[in-house]
């Protein structure tokens, strides 16, 4: 199934990226621990192989690029 990005574009989105992100080690269990990483912003272009969102970081814009392999779930606002 694809997805006809455009249909979203200036909505807010959250993107929960399938990467695992800052890797720690849990002293109790002696295992890594993963963080799970979320990217959210403004969608503002969608391309054939990621989507651009912008988003206010310390009253910064800020253009985050997300490829399509790194997205495992996504979640849009504003709808």
């Amino acid at each position: 199934m694809r997805i006809d990005w455009t249909e979203y574009l200036n909505q807010t989105i959250n993107v929960t990226m399938s990467e695992n992100y800052g890797m720690t080690i849990d002293p109790k269990a002696d295992t890594p621990v993963y963080e799970i990483v979320f990217k959210t912003g403004r969608l503002v272009n969608a391309f054939d192989d990621g989507l651009l969102l912008e988003a206010d970081r310390e009253g910064q814009l800020v253009k985050i690029f997300i490829p399509y392999t790194s997205i495992k779930c996504v979640e849009i606002f504003d709808i």
